[in-house]
């Protein structure tokens, strides 16, 4: 489909944006009674049923589809984003939606700031000040120095490093091999990577948390059907910043379901963080 609708393609991202808050809002209450192993490895199996479908139906199919020159590389990417959403995960658990999201924004700027090293990509000076204000956004969400502060919270910042890293290596098989390719690994690769950790830990849900696994299943599906949509539709460019939507979504959700504080520091800095971000995607629009 042409890229020529950015209405549409913003609308879907506003969509996407919204079903992932209420995936993260559905997997901090189910990581908070079980083991983040197995929540993650039911997510994944869905996620690779759905991968699979979507490949078999291209052309070529399944075989196909998982032709890759940099095979290495996508099997890295797909493992690299699992132990991803596990750390961010459990960062559900210890920061709550809310300030997990805060910190997590901040995850375009690493992207800007190793797109340098990793891709060769030039980084101009407006684009760094951008960086280093944004990174003093998450000190600011963060307080170290203050009682407020917890190393808990760097589980967070660790998980936005890997999801950066995941990124900017996603742009680097860009080059070489198609989305579909690129999507398949990481279902695929995810979903064999977390079985063994999922059965081992496995546990006995209630009848109520068996619901919610399975609508949990559910919007991780819609979410990334709606995502590929978004990008069919639209450029990358257009859409992206109205990805900083899941923030606010994940907030309103972490306040009124899980009654959560949204403190001071927290909405300051996180202005500060989505401010240095749309800045740096809009320079990076620029020199696209």
């Amino acid at each position: 489909m042409a890229q020529n609708d950015p209405r549409r393609g913003i609308t879907l991202m506003i969509l996407t944006t919204a079903i992932f808050a209420v995936q993260d809002g559905i997997s901090r209450h189910l990581a908070s009674e079980y083991n983040v192993w197995m929540v993650v490895t039911i997510r994944y199996w869905f996620l690779a049923v759905f991968v699979l479908t979507l490949a078999a139906r291209k052309s070529g199919g399944v075989r196909k589809t998982m032709q890759s020159q940099r095979l290495g590389l996508q099997i890295f990417r797909g493992l690299l984003l699992a132990t991803e959403i596990c750390v961010f995960v459990y960062a559900f658990t210890l920061l709550g939606l809310l300030e997990s999201h805060a910190v997590f924004a901040c995850y375009p700027l690493l992207i800007a700031a190793l797109s340098g090293p990793i891709l060769g990509e030039s980084v101009g000076w407006r684009r760094w000040s951008a960086i280093g204000i944004g990174f003093l956004g998450v000190i600011v969400i963060l307080e170290p120095g203050f009682g407020v502060f917890q190393p808990a919270a760097l589980v967070a910042v660790v998980g936005a490093l890997m999801f950066a890293l995941y990124g900017l290596l996603t742009r680097y098989v860009a080059r070489y091999d198609s989305p579909d390719t690129s999507f398949f690994y990481v279902g695929v690769m995810g979903m064999l990577f977390m079985t063994p950790f999922g059965l081992w830990n496995w546990e006995i849900m209630t009848r109520t948390d068996y619901v919610w696994m399975a609508l949990l299943t559910v919007f991780g599906g819609c979410g990334h059907w709606c995502l590929i949509k978004c990008y069919e539709a639209a450029e990358a460019s257009t859409v992206q910043p109205f990805a900083y939507l899941q923030l606010v979504f994940a907030a309103i959700i972490g306040v009124f379901v899980f009654e959560e504080t949204l403190r001071t520091n927290v909405m300051i800095g996180t202005a500060i963080v989505v401010g240095a971000g749309l800045f740096t995607l809009w320079r990076e629009r620029l020199k696209g």
